[in-house]
């Protein structure tokens, strides 16, 4: 794909999600699409929403959990990035009308203290420079038609980033061992999925040190004070007006929103 071509393809996922509406994945049109493009484009989209004033909160990871990996064929997650217009308050309203088909799920983020460059990092690495933990709400929503992508398709879209919820942040308690803890995910209250900290890739520190190596790449690094979203401890469930949907984090807190219309 040549340069114009990833420009054009980055205008229209900005503008699929500016206007809400589904689009048929890159891959039908360019079916030899690399990974190597698909993080091309996403750049070119994060370029378009930096210009017109958004700003970022931090990266996220996403297919962090074995299954998925394995379903896909890939070897290591894949990330993107959360935006400031992305955010929505512990406890607000996200309105269902503004998202084309949305799925929530619940996470762990960390917040760190200081740089970290890859390559080699290690998850040891990434708790021990860790200041903070906050419970996740992550809403995802692919703007392809019927959640239907192949790998460089949703790395392209942004993996799929829509809005976060972040509950209250909180210091990292050393005692915790956070492959260990049970994160819940409630809709109306009724827990519909759950899972332990093991899920994301072993350990989430281990999603975070994962993603400092890919940076690593591109002569980039995970910056102090940035939120890093280490990927869904739970399975995403489909969410649909009237929803009231809470997340809980064993030892750390939880956050929640409710669906308008």
């Amino acid at each position: 794909m040549n340069a114009a071509a990833l420009k054009e393809t980055a205008r229209i996922l900005y503008m699929a999600e500016a206007e809400k509406r589904e689009i048929v994945r890159i891959t039908r049109d360019y079916p030899e699409l690399t990974v190597e493009d698909a993080y091309k484009i996403q750049e070119e989209l994060v370029k378009l929403k930096l210009k017109r004033g958004n700003g970022i909160i931090g990266p996220k990871m996403g297919l962090t959990s074995r299954a998925k990996m394995q379903q896909m064929n890939v070897e290591e997650p894949i990330y993107g990035y959360i935006f400031k217009d992305m955010i929505v308050p512990d406890g607000g309203k996200i309105n269902i009308h503004q998202l084309i088909h949305p799925k929530v799920e619940a996470e762990i983020a960390f917040v760190l203290g200081e740089d970290i460059e890859g390559p080699g990092v290690t998850g040891e690495q990434v708790l021990a420079v860790t200041e903070y933990l906050i419970p996740v709400l992550e809403v995802i929503d692919s703007r392809y038609e019927n959640f239907s992508f192949t790998l460089p398709d949703v790395i392209a879209d942004n993996a799929s980033s829509s809005r976060v919820v972040f509950g209250e942040k909180v210091k990292k308690p050393e005692h915790l061992q956070l492959d260990a803890v049970t994160v819940s995910l409630a809709i109306n209250g009724e827990i519909r999925e759950q899972g332990t900290g093991a899920a994301v890739v072993g350990h989430p520190a281990n999603s975070a040190a994962m993603l400092a190596n890919m940076l690593a790449r591109k002569k980039q690094k995970l910056k102090a004070g940035s939120v890093i979203l280490t990927g869904g401890v739970t399975g995403a469930v489909m969410l649909t007006a009237g929803d009231s949907v809470s997340a809980q984090v064993e030892g750390i807190g939880d956050a929640s929103f409710t669906v308008c219309s």
